[in-house]
């Protein structure tokens, strides 16, 4: 699967791990740890083109595009 979203440009970020235990105590960094964005598969069908694509989105995406319309999210983004 793709690592960045094409319509919002989500992509994974490396944050800091410490546990509630460490931060009670002393300092003791527990290292970095890389978080992805939630990614989907999704077929699209878009009516203006009267066909199917297939990208890979994240949830936000998927929801950006249920709200305005495949067409107009796609077009924005540069992807038809």
């Amino acid at each position: 699967m793709a690592k960045i979203c094409p319509i919002t440009k989500k992509s994974s970020l490396v944050a800091g791990g410490y546990s509630n235990r460490t931060r009670a105590t002393q300092f003791n960094p527990t290292g970095k740890v890389r978080k992805y964005a939630n990614m989907q598969k999704k077929r699209i069908f878009i009516p203006e083109l009267n066909k199917f694509i297939i990208l890979t989105l994240s949830a936000k995406a998927i929801k950006t595009i249920q709200k305005n319309g495949a067409y107009a999210t796609l077009k924005k983004a540069g992807l038809v």
